[in-house]
């Protein structure tokens, strides 16, 4: 347990009693207007379906798509089933708030998010340059929302219904709800719910919470009394009465010894005589007894209970004052956040905002239950309509062409079998957002939705692009132990290795892949989700299954690096276990008949990465092959474990120290430098050899500089430019205008891929090249 101070306080372990189900509530009056076709974005909609105003409002940074890979379709369809009438606002105006007034008041309450990404991540490379498009808008249209979405949307709802509660969500609010490092202003800002000025705050798979939240409404309850729902967070007063009752553990500060209470002697006799008083030094007793441990109350002021119920137990992290100025704090309420997010034992943390009389606590409630296997097939199982809203199609009914959301394009045909990832991996916030709890779909649900794909979705060919989540295959994954895993504090099950308790079987999800292929009117089922394939290892069945059926032609894994210093920082296995997959995907594809291809990713500017390693990275893809296209380069989103590392420059998954204990992580900041490791992963590039020219030489390494097999960049440079275009270069703006790509030579390899062999064009090999002067003559 992290605590900075030597505190007495120990809280009980048990695990958190099964909340309500969400099929459990009693349904709202409005139940009686049934499910909408669309959930209505207009009056006129809303008068069709017979209704004269909205329960619920949804306000989202996203065009609607009525999909269950969409945030506002799910929150609203599970809404919907509770018998409430919920309304969407889809990429409002926000220079105004009359666009927030179309469909009225709401009864109850504004839900704002910004979308299924943060707003800054949607507008803005890790390069902090501005991208020109956007996936979830109809034609890819960037400017549709604005920074920081959720701050102005609560500010315009707000206008539009003063007294009308507004309740924040989605990944944006989740990943900033307590103070945290903003990489786009370079500063840490307070956390969201201050400076939205929303009621309430929802973080993580938000069904269980918003339905709990929505039936308290509806009860005439305040949303001010609404403090003790898992997965929220609210602001209170310091000396608000309404939460008395509850033990503070203070972790306010590092290496600094706290309050000790006094121990109580284990050789204090008892005198059983009725009315004998206890006390240590008494008189012997006339007859022989035995030792007797009692427990009794301290008697110094300020004493506290020796134990402590866990669900009234808070944890009071640095307040933003404190945080804000001195990183070692920061990195301590980072290392305390992620330490509790573990839904059987986590507890509830307050953090202060402000000083004097406008002081306010932050309360941060324990994360939520994760859903169980029924609940989540009712969710997928609602009646969404699988197609983005009537409003955005052409004039030939379609979303096919200019009016096309790029990603309802990606997942159109995809299918999410299970949430949640328990890989801890420090650069990804999913843990943090669905937690590292595996929440599955059943068997029986998965075939239906593919059954209902097939059978009423436009353009459907029998091709399933995907069935996944966040990780391939970890379907049914879990902890051996119910009680293990509830009492379970490690960020990650499978670093440094697997944990001996998880079941690592992949049997039910082979199953499911047999299944589902066998329909009909299904061709292909393809595996388009990252995998992990230090869990597929544990199961040659699995990757053979996978090789021979669901491969289709290349896949995508992410070792991310090479060298264990870096992987060392993202929780990451070493690149050992990467060529066992390997070996095993090339077995399983000679024994199929096949030729398919790994693609391998791996991220430039990690915090903990040296050049050193970014250089052994780059001969490692010269030696195996690999011309890597899509680079990724370190983005340092809110909350992360690897952003803490990047702001404070100290190892967040170690203690936190001020002293020489604290171990320091070489952090990649600048433009030079960013650009220098990314060169490394793109060491073919012309238009980066005379950087890495220069850094080689740098770094002692010259040798490595020169026209031989083994040397990662040639001594000469083309006179023209490459005309290397990036494919991704239409995400983001140019820096300066960009010169026309000059027409591929004859003969050229053009591939998109990585790793792949050239292309068969029948073309006379390119002629031998004249030796430049100093060369080896004949």
């Amino acid at each position: 347990m992290l605590l900075p101070t030597a505190v007495t306080v120990a809280t009980t372990s048990a695990a958190p009693a099964r909340p309500k189900a969400l099929t459990a509530y009693r349904p709202f009056w409005a139940k009686r207007f049934g499910p909408a076709p669309f959930l209505p974005m207009s009056r006129q909609e809303m008068t069709a379906l017979g209704w004269d105003s909205c329960d619920i409002i949804i306000v989202s940074g996203d065009a609607y798509v009525d999909h269950p890979s969409f945030g506002m379709a799910v929150i609203g369809r599970t809404l919907e089933a509770q018998g409430f009438r919920v309304g969407i606002i889809a990429q409002p105006d926000w220079h105004s708030a009359e666009p927030f007034a179309a469909l009225g008041r709401p009864n109850l309450f504004f839900g704002v998010a910004a979308g299924n990404m943060d707003s800054m991540i949607n507008h803005y490379t890790a390069d902090r340059k501005i991208r020109s498009d956007d996936a979830y808008t109809p034609g890819g249209v960037a400017g549709k929302r604005p920074d920081r979405a959720t701050l102005v949307y609560t500010q315009r709802c707000r206008e539009a219904f003063k007294d009308v509660p507004v309740v924040i969500g989605g990944i944006e609010a989740s990943l900033r709800r307590i103070a945290h490092y903003d990489y786009w202003s370079d500063k840490v800002r307070r956390s969201i719910l201050v400076d939205s000025k929303a009621d309430l705050l929802v973080y993580g798979n938000a069904e269980r919470a918003i339905v709990e939240i929505a039936h308290r409404l509806a009860q005439k309850k305040p949303i001010d009394s609404i403090t003790d729902v898992r997965g929220t967070a609210f602001l209170r007063k310091p000396d608000d009465p309404a939460l008395a009752g509850w033990f503070e553990i203070d972790s306010t500060e590092v290496d600094t010894p706290g309050h000790v209470d006094a121990l109580l002697s284990p050789y204090a006799e008892v005198d059983t005589t009725p009315g004998a008083a206890c006390a240590e030094g008494a008189a012997e007793p006339a007859a022989e007894q035995p030792v007797r441990l009692v427990r009794r109350a301290l008697e110094h002021q300020g004493a506290r209970a020796i134990t402590t119920p866990r669900d009234h137990t808070v944890i009071r992290i640095p307040a933003y004052e404190q945080v804000k100025s001195d990183p070692v704090l920061y990195a301590h309420a980072s290392r305390v956040l992620h330490l509790e997010t573990n839904p059987g034992n986590a507890r509830a943390l307050v953090q202060r905002h402000g000083d004097g009389h406008i002081a306010r606590d932050l309360w941060v409630n324990p994360p939520p239950i994760p859903l169980s296997t029924p609940e989540m097939d009712h969710v997928f199982d609602l009646p969404y309509a699988r197609a983005p809203h009537p409003s955005y199609a052409d004039a030939q009914g379609s979303h096919d062409v200019a009016t096309k959301i790029p990603a309802w394009e990606m997942i159109r045909f995809s299918v999410n079998i299970m949430r949640g990832c328990f890989g801890g991996c420090s650069f990804c916030s999913i843990t943090e957002h669905e937690g590292r709890i595996i929440q599955s779909r059943s068997e029986d649900s998965v075939i239906r939705e593919i059954e209902d794909m097939r059978d009423k979705v436009k353009g459907f060919t029998g091709v399933v692009s995907d069935l996944g989540g966040p990780t391939a295959n970890m379907y049914r994954l879990g902890c051996k132990s119910p009680e293990i895993e509830a009492a379970c504090r490690k960020p990650s099950c499978v670093y440094p290795g697997i944990c001996p308790n998880l079941k690592t079987d992949h049997g039910p999800l082979i199953k499911m892949y047999r299944r589902a292929r066998s329909l009909k009117g299904v061709k292909k089922i393809l595996i388009g989700s990252g995998l992990r394939y230090d869990l597929a290892v544990q199961s040659p069945e699995y990757v053979k299954e996978l090789v021979t059926h669901h491969v289709g032609g290349y896949l995508k894994i992410a070792p991310e690096h090479t060298e264990n210093g870096p992987l060392s920082k993202m929780m990451k296995p070493g690149i050992g276990t990467y060529d066992r997959f390997k070996a095993m995907f090339e077995q399983a594809n000679a024994e199929a008949g096949k030729q398919q291809f790994l693609i391998p990713y791996f991220i430039a500017a990690h915090p903990g990465t040296r050049d050193e390693d970014m250089m052994n990275l780059a001969l490692w893809l010269k030696r195996n092959g690999f011309r890597a296209d899509q680079v990724q380069t370190f983005y340092p989103s809110p909350m992360a474990t690897a952003t803490a590392m990047y702001h404070t420059g100290l190892n967040t998954l170690r203690g936190i120290h001020r002293d020489s204990r604290a171990e320091k992580v070489d952090i990649v900041k600048g433009d030079r430098r960013r650009r220098l490791h990314k060169a490394f992963l793109r060491y073919h590039d012309p238009a980066n050899w005379p950087l890495l020219r220069e850094a080689l030489k740098d770094m002692g390494r010259a040798d490595l500089i020169g026209n031989g097999k083994h040397q990662l960049v040639p001594t000469w440079q083309p006179r023209e430019d490459s005309g290397y275009q990036s494919p991704r270069r239409s995400n983001s703006t140019p820096t300066k205008a960009a010169a026309p790509a000059a027409a591929p030579k004859k003969g050229r390899m053009l591939t998109q891929h990585t790793g792949l062999p050239p292309r068969e064009t029948g073309a006379r090999p390119a002629p031998r090249k004249p030796q430049r002067p100093g060369g080896p003559k004949r």
